[in-house]
């Protein structure tokens, strides 16, 4: 059975308001006119009460006399519109398009440089009340009333530690190769090839290894941390533990934070001993030396100092990553993609607050002769 066209009639009603009544199967969109109005009636009513089917064409018309309406400044009501269609055009209504070259236009120098400021600012602020909270939370451990499994440190202390123990170890036997190699292009210059072992000990044990096992650590277990708590916080798992009474600072970050300062220290001295080992292999087998002769001279000339500066270094950087991975995991927000983001401002946090923590340390030791 064939349908009936789609029809509309413009007739002007006996209160002099316009008139359209609507009929048919509305379908087609390409049959709509440019033009409805011509702008001199104040108020229009659309009958609809004759319409059988219809599609978007039928919303694509009332659109555009509601946009018409507005335009003059015209009253409009509908009847027996069906509500579908109403509702579609309720929504395009209650949302106009925004201009796009007030969208786009980028605000002045000085107000962006205001904003981040300001968002910085901010950021430290949460910081250090995220750090202060886990102080608290850590005296509560001390007297014996924290909220906090040791079962959970332990299942950290493996993921943490004995998990990332081959990736560590590799990393620190390629940059013990990688800075041996540099290392022998100015020494050969000088016939100073046995000074590669000074080299490997003092840069390995005191900087090199510590900053290799943060940069892992960071990308391995800090975005970890930020997207296992970002995901309990879109769950609102981390809101049920607060509606129970129970502080997640102690049961979710402190055995996170705990672990982490805990294994941090070990792999940074296999990465030590790994790297050590890497720079012996390019020491004997490309420069020459004995094996006699490299373990004499790092003997010599490396110091205890140097690797309790890297020790100590491990252990600023094990408590920032915890941070930075928990407070953006604890602090996640609620849509789809904000696990994501979580992770990626975890990421790089962690990275920004590693290389100035070892600015910090270094200017610090190498002043006070440590």
């Amino acid at each position: 059975m064939a349908g009936v066209p789609q029809e509309w009639k413009l007739t002007q009603g006996q209160d002099g308001c316009a008139v359209i009544v609507l009929s048919g199967d509305w379908l087609s969109p390409s049959k709509l006119p440019e033009r409805i109005l011509d702008g001199k009636y104040g108020e229009v009513r659309v009958e609809g009460g004759g319409v059988q089917e219809w599609n978007t064409a039928l919303a694509v018309f009332l659109f555009k006399l509601s946009k018409e309406c507005k335009e003059c400044s015209a009253k409009l009501e509908m009847k027996g519109i069906p509500e579908g269609a109403s509702r579609l055009v309720a929504l395009s209504m209650a949302a106009p398009p925004k201009d796009l070259r007030k969208s786009y236009r980028s605000p002045l120098f000085i107000v962006r440089l205001g904003e981040n400021a300001k968002e910085f600012y901010d950021t430290c602020m949460v910081g250090v009340q995220f750090f202060g909270e886990l102080l608290l939370s850590f005296w509560h451990l001390l007297r014996g009333k924290a909220r906090m499994r040791w079962e959970d440190v332990w299942n950290e202390i493996i993921k943490a530690g004995p998990k990332a123990l081959f990736i560590v170890c590799l990393i620190g036997f390629l940059m013990g190769l990688i800075l041996a190699f540099i290392g022998s292009i100015p020494l050969k210059w000088f016939r100073a090839e046995v000074y590669v072992a000074s080299l490997i000990g003092i840069g390995m044990l005191r900087l090199m290894a510590v900053v290799m096992t943060g940069t892992v650590m960071a990308g391995r277990t800090g975005a970890a941390y930020a997207a296992e708590l970002g995901t309990m916080q879109v769950n609102e798992e981390i809101d049920a533990l607060e509606s129970m009474g129970i502080s997640p600072m102690e049961y979710l970050v402190l055995p996170r934070v705990i672990a982490l300062t805990l294994m941090m220290p070990f792999l940074c001295l296999f990465a030590d001993i790994i790297g050590v080992l890497g720079g012996m292999v390019v020491g004997v087998f490309y420069m020459g030396l004995s094996s006699l002769e490299y373990w004499q001279q790092m003997s010599d000339t490396t110091r205890v100092n140097d690797l309790l500066v890297g020790l100590f270094t491990s252990l600023v950087f094990a408590v920032l990553i915890a941070l930075c991975g928990c407070i953006r995991g604890i602090r996640c927000g609620r849509s789809s993609d904000s696990v994501g983001q979580a992770t990626t401002a975890a990421m790089v946090s962690s990275l920004v607050c590693l290389v100035i923590a070892t600015a910090i340390i270094t200017v610090i030791t190498v002043n006070l002769k440590i």
